[in-house]
């Protein structure tokens, strides 16, 4: 009897004490994943801290330095001198008014023929995956190339567009487009217009894909017209992403010199110059002091921008979940 009770003592301390040494081989199998998946990160990590976050940290304190390639010899802590230059400028209005007008007027014609062109492309027809494959095409094309390719075709000598525009009799000599301050925004605008486009079909054609059919459906059984499916059925449902659309694309416009300085350089006297071309404009004349400042002032409108952004993505998250 006293055998047994012993026995049936024992059995729960030897119960409770089996599952340890299975732990002890989890928790070193954790461990050593760990310090294999951190093995592998850490040649990364190491590559970004040197080549992306080493660069911005000295890039950024040469905005507070007398930073200029011209006098080397004084680089001296400067404070907010270089802000106060920038601001100081006579430039700087206009090319704050040129970067507000490149965003808004590139932005807004991207949108419209963009929805049209992803409404178009949703509905089913005869060889529509070419038609998608053409338009989608711009986008796999370098910005820079495109300023180049509309550079020659806005040529005032012998550019395309001055040849189309004389063959329909609506000009008879050519316009130097972007030689003449009235014209030569408009022309970077255009080229811009043409090129983001796509982004928009892209992005919009995606979101109408998860719009249902049934939802059509019922609004024709109400005898509700295109119209009014439209902006009742389709605009509503893809709200979010459209409005994610738009804060991403106003981040990129406004980061996005390429076009510009391949059409324009920033020219004529300043008029096509953006915030971002201005800035490589500034670099060029070895001023890295103030080119560094204005590149911590583009970083804080982005980083506005970009907390807009998140904020709605949150917001399209928590209305999908």
């Amino acid at each position: 009897m006293s055998r047994q009770q012993t026995t049936l003592k024992e059995r729960p301390s030897t119960r409770a004490g089996a599952p340890a040494a299975p732990r002890a081989r989890r928790r070193q199998f954790t461990t050593r994943r760990g310090f294999v998946i951190l093995a592998f990160m850490l040649p990364a990590a190491v590559f970004v801290g040197v080549f992306t976050y080493y660069p911005m940290i000295a890039g950024s304190q040469m905005a507070f330095r007398n930073w200029n390639l011209t006098n080397l010899t004084d680089t001296s802590w400067i404070g907010l001198g270089n802000f106060e230059k920038i601001l100081a400028d006579p430039s700087f209005g206009t090319i704050l008014g040129n970067t507000v007008l490149w965003v808004v007027a590139s932005i807004v014609p991207q949108f419209v023929i963009g929805f049209a062109i992803a409404l178009w492309l949703r509905r089913r027809f005869r060889f529509r995956g070419l038609y998608q494959a053409l338009i989608f095409f711009p986008w796999a094309i370098s910005g820079f190339l495109i300023g180049i390719l509309f550079r020659w075709m806005f040529n005032g000598e012998f550019g395309v567009i001055n040849d189309v525009l004389k063959k329909l009799g609506l000009i008879e000599t050519g316009i130097p487009w972007l030689a003449e301050p009235s014209s030569a925004m408009f022309a970077v605008i255009v080229a811009n217009v043409w090129y983001g486009v796509t982004f928009f079909a892209i992005m919009i054609l995606a979101a109408l894909q998860s719009v249902p059919d049934e939802l059509y459906e019922a609004g024709a059984l109400d005898g509700a017209s295109k119209a009014r499916m439209l902006f009742q059925i389709t605009i509503p449902t893809i709200s979010t992403t459209l409005a994610l659309t738009v804060l991403l694309r106003i981040i990129w416009i406004f980061n996005f010199p390429d076009i510009i300085w391949a059409m324009t350089g920033g020219g004529p006297a300043n008029q096509t110059h953006i915030i971002t071309t201005w800035m490589i404009n500034i670099t060029q004349r070895g001023d890295y002091g103030m080119a560094s400042a204005l590149g911590l002032l583009v970083v804080a409108i982005l980083l506005i921008f970009s907390a807009f952004y998140l904020m709605a993505l949150r917001g399209k998250k928590e209305v999908t979940a």
